[in-house]
């Protein structure tokens, strides 16, 4: 394999960060004006879940409201696995991180006074969405931050797929290899920033872009990071059920505004369930799996007639399947949405390997627990590219020789066999059988070099080892809660662990 670098400007000082939403844009812009790559496997602006974000960023800055308040709304939904500590830190940095898009020319929506203007979201106890475009929240951040990358100076941006991690004879992460054109070459670096999404296309049913398979989570635990909480898969409620893949979202900001869930009959669906519709999003996607019939997301009426100017997103979705939601209601099913467990990080959003953070989605920070609040996963990313800037400086540089590269390119893999094998025994309700089926029938794949399949292994024996429910893993078999504790795992343990799950099947469909 030939090693070269398109870079520039060599830097043996150089950070790279390897992701194009939200979480990387934001982290080389707060790393300005140090030298630093983003690698992105699509275009800037396209490729990202960050797009596709409707809903908008929590931020306690109404005159009612508090980052307690806050806080405490985030540890509700987090089914006691959310670290307080980290709740209060992030939302205590919420109003201060929109200033600072406001500052970068991102236009929020705002009332008649020239306030900005406020939503509301399940879970939430006070109107504290901040939003632009309406439901185009995270397209327009996301535009914002791509011009400000762009006008950059100290930010080089190289378009290629990451195959591994360098790591030095320590173990310390030097580097990446990557892959454009057929051709393979090496980025050195004092640090390597992860911020490569989630998994939600590992699922059939999926709000997620198709290249959302877990690909970022798979790098790290090849080089041995910790993972944790891989099992905690979160389920958006109202995925439109009309037809395309990845599926259009019906944000949750229009039960905020009154929308409800009914079944064909015009029964509501969530009646007597507390909360309601506006219960937090493990509780209504579970209500509407185990209807066992179409439910529907009923705007009809003022709502509905005014949706193409409070949600535009959400109009034009309709509008593309034929729904006219002022006189129809939505068909809706539960989607993957959301992972909130990944590479466990500290504080400064450091992993178990030196020289590897990671920032959003594809890390563990102890802020979601169980169960994400409603758009805390923008202001988590925001928030951490900056503590994660402030403590790369104090990485110390990587030992110059004897790196350690495992530049196999992932091992092809049949990846709608596997979506419909995590759509069916490791979705939105679980048990042993299919869990142990999954184990089984993932593990082949996995040590093969699929990163797809790995990252489902990772989130399949995880769930098969929490022995309860809660937040968004839910056990048909253990319905109870035991103790709150977290799951933590490293790649050597699961290929352990493999033995005792017997037999397991010489192929991925077998």
């Amino acid at each position: 394999m030939n090693a070269h670098t398109p870079l520039p400007r060599p830097s043996s000082d150089r950070i790279v960060v390897v992701g194009g939403g939200v979480a990387g844009l934001a982290t080389v812009l707060r790393l300005a004006p140090r030298p630093v790559t983003l690698v992105t496997a699509s275009p800037l602006g396209l490729g990202t879940a960050t797009g596709w974000a409707q809903g908008g960023i929590a931020a306690a800055i109404a005159a009612d409201d508090a980052p307690a308040l806050h806080a405490a709304d985030t540890a509700a939904a987090g089914a006691g696995l959310t670290d307080r500590q980290v709740a209060a830190r992030v939302a205590a940095a919420g109003p201060g991180l929109i200033d600072w898009l406001v500052d970068l020319g991102i236009a929020f929506d705002r009332d008649a006074d020239g306030a900005l203007a406020l939503g509301l979201e399940a879970a939430h106890s006070r109107r504290r969405i901040v939003r632009a475009g309406g439901d185009s929240t995270g397209r327009m951040v996301l535009e914002g931050l791509v011009r400000a990358v762009l006008a950059a100076p100290s930010i080089d941006v190289v378009a290629a797929q990451v195959r591994s991690l360098i790591q030095d004879p320590h173990g310390a992460v030097s580097g990446i290899v990557c892959e454009r054109d057929g051709a393979a070459f090496r980025i050195p670096a004092r640090a390597v920033v992860l911020a490569t999404g989630g998994l939600g296309a590992l699922y059939a049913s999926t709000t997620n872009p198709r290249g959302a398979v877990g690909a970022g989570l798979a790098l790290a635990a090849r080089a041995g990071a910790v993972m944790r909480d891989m099992e905690f898969v979160q389920f958006h409620p109202t995925a439109i059920a009309a037809g395309p893949d990845p599926m259009p979202l019906a944000t949750e900001a229009l039960r905020g505004e009154g929308a409800t869930l009914i079944d064909a009959a015009g029964r509501p669906v969530m009646a007597g369930i507390d909360g309601g519709d506006l219960a937090a999003r493990d509780v209504v996607a579970r209500a509407i799996f185990q209807a066992g019939a179409q439910v529907f997301l009923d705007c009809r009426g003022a709502l509905g007639a005014r949706m193409p100017a409070r949600f535009p997103t959400v109009a034009g979705l309709c509008a593309a399947a034929g729904i006219d939601p002022a006189r129809q209601p939505i068909p809706v099913r539960p989607a993957a949405h959301y992972h909130m467990g990944g590479i466990r990080v500290d504080a400064r959003g450091a992993s178990s390997v030196p020289g590897l953070f990671a920032c959003g989605e594809v890390a563990s920070t102890g802020l979601h627990g169980a169960n994400r609040l409603a758009s805390n996963s923008l202001l988590e990313a925001l928030a951490f590219a900056g503590w994660i800037a402030e403590a790369v400086d104090a990485v110390p540089a990587p030992l110059p020789s004897g790196a350690e590269v495992r530049e196999a390119s992932p091992a092809a893999s049949d990846l709608g066999t596997i979506r419909a094998l995590m759509e069916r025994d490791v979705g939105v309700v679980r048990d042993a059988d299919g869990l142990a089926r999954a184990v089984r029938r993932l593990a082949p794949a996995a040590q093969a070099g699929s990163d797809a399949a790995l990252t489902g292994l990772l989130v399949a024996v995880s769930a098969l080892a929490r022995t309860e429910s809660r937040g968004a893993h839910w056990r048909s078999d253990h319905p109870g809660q035991e103790l709150a504790r977290h799951t933590e795992t490293t790649l050597m343990e699961v290929w352990a662990r493999l033995g005792e799950i017997h037999p397991v099947e010489a192929a991925l469909g077998a």
